[in-house]
């Protein structure tokens, strides 16, 4: 049984209508009955209906079945993907086949069965649903660059502390539908997170939809966001879903968040807070069972005070805020980041895959990632191509500025000059700089023993 359906009768005998109705809304259905031609036109272009069940005879015709064949033609040209199912008394072939030939989907004599009327109408819901899904999976193919994102948490690199956290956060949060709000650096990985969300959440089911707000031209944003219909505007040759309808039930990504022009927010912000939305041309309303997930770089507190972000759209979206952690504040995923980028690249570009030699794994992880994971891809992808040994060493990383500290530490320790003093404390400040002060870590890096290990802090006045 389908419940909460909308089911328009056109039928000029009210108790048809009457019959109609008890049956149907036994089933569960919502009904919108009219009883003329004119009428469920008219009627069709204000409400948002399921399925048409009309009669092929009205007053003007008893017998014919031409004003149900009109009608039929009226309603395909609207061009609502509806599906239609006729009635009548004066069932023969030649109405069905015309009917059929005019746009209807399924065609049922007077008096009818209950039994079989039920099982049209159910098959017919069944059918529009599944054609609806292909055409929202079309358009998103044909609107989206699809995205390999992971679907559990083995698909994420996070041996870190800071990322283990956040994970966690996020596993909570995605039994619920609050609306996420994500910041940090470019490059952290927020869009991946958003994926994730998504993938282990009760709407993993339906779509993930990610939108780039800044890609978005303000002349094309509500026809982006909201669809159109046909001939809504000069280019507009066909009708399109928007992409709130595309993630229906599902989750809407708003990456670049800061972006969104300041006269767009406000019709953003109305969706939001109604749960509804119009297409383009069109008036009538859509739901919008979303959640929201959006993401961006921007200080938007600094925006609001700027004018150029609505503070109430802003404390729409934060139900709750979370940062990504830079690359540099997680360290320790640095070895397993670089060596998954450099196993896909390999398998992307068929070449073979070098391995990162202990001194440049320590200066990937002492460098300062101003572009973060991206960076650090973009790295790899170079390196297995310029490598043409089976180690990367550090030159070959080509680190910039001057935060290539490893080799920097690896000059000043071949200093002849150096007393084995000056070298040791040399080596333990640079340690303990690599483990960011960690005490336990950079003991254990060193093979001291604790109590070794701060013997060595006291003797180089660094405690």
């Amino acid at each position: 049984m389908l419940v909460n359906k909308k089911i328009l009768i056109a039928d000029d005998d009210m108790n048809i209508i009457a019959s109609l109705k008890f049956v149907l809304a036994d089933e569960g259905f919502d009904i919108l009955a009219v009883t003329t031609p004119q009428a469920a036109v008219e009627n069709l272009k204000t409400h948002n209906v399921d399925l048409i069940l009309l009669d092929m005879n009205f007053q003007q015709d008893t017998t014919s079945g031409a004003e149900g064949v009109q009608l039929v033609e009226a309603i395909t040209a609207l061009e609502l993907n509806i599906p239609i199912i006729v009635m009548t008394g004066w069932a023969t072939i030649d109405i069905a086949v015309e009917a059929m030939q005019a746009g209807a989907k399924d065609f049922i004599q007077k008096p009818w069965k209950n039994e079989r009327m039920i099982s049209a109408i159910d098959n017919q819901l069944a059918l529009a649903k599944s054609d609806k899904k292909a055409q929202r999976l079309s358009q998103q193919n044909q609107l989206l660059t699809s995205q390999a994102h992971p679907g559990s948490r083995t698909g994420i690199i996070s041996q870190s502390p800071v990322m283990q956290t956040l994970l966690s956060t996020l596993d909570d949060l995605a039994k619920s539908d609050m609306s996420i709000l994500l910041t940090g650096d470019n490059g952290t990985g927020k869009s991946m997170l958003a994926a994730y969300v998504h993938s282990v959440s009760t709407r993993s089911k339906h779509s993930f939809v990610p939108v780039n707000m800044g890609a978005i031209p303000e002349s094309l944003f509500e026809s982006e966001m909201f669809g159109h219909v046909k001939g809504a505007f000069t280019d507009a040759k066909e009708s399109r879903i928007g992409r709130f309808e595309m993630a229906e039930q599902g989750t809407l990504f708003l990456d670049e968040l800061a972006n969104i022009p300041f006269a767009q927010q406000a019709k953003l912000l109305r969706v939001l807070e109604e749960q509804k939305f119009e297409a383009v041309g069109s008036s009538k309303s859509l739901h919008a069972d979303v959640r929201i997930i959006s993401a961006t770089n921007s200080d938007l507190l600094a925006d609001i005070q700027n004018n150029s972000f609505r503070q109430d759209l802003y404390y729409r979206l934060n139900t709750i805020e979370l940062r990504v952690p830079s690359l540099s504040e997680r360290v320790e995923d640095i070895p397993a980041l670089a060596d998954h980028f450099l196993q896909s690249f390999s398998v992307k570009y068929h070449r073979s895959c070098p391995k990162l030699s202990k001194e440049a794994t320590m200066a990937l992880q002492q460098y300062s990632w101003p572009g973060n994971i991206r960076e650090l891809s973009h790295m790899m992808e170079r390196v297995l191509f310029t490598c043409k040994k089976e180690s990367i060493d550090i030159a070959e990383l080509m680190l910039t500025g001057t935060d290539n500290t490893a080799n920097d530490s690896s000059e000043s320790l071949e200093d002849p000059t150096l007393s084995l003093d000056e070298i040791e404390k040399k080596a333990l400040i640079k340690r303990l700089e690599f483990h960011r002060g960690n005490a336990t870590e950079t003991a254990k890096s060193l093979g001291l023993s604790r109590s070794g290990y701060y013997r060595r802090l006291s003797k180089y006045e660094l405690d």
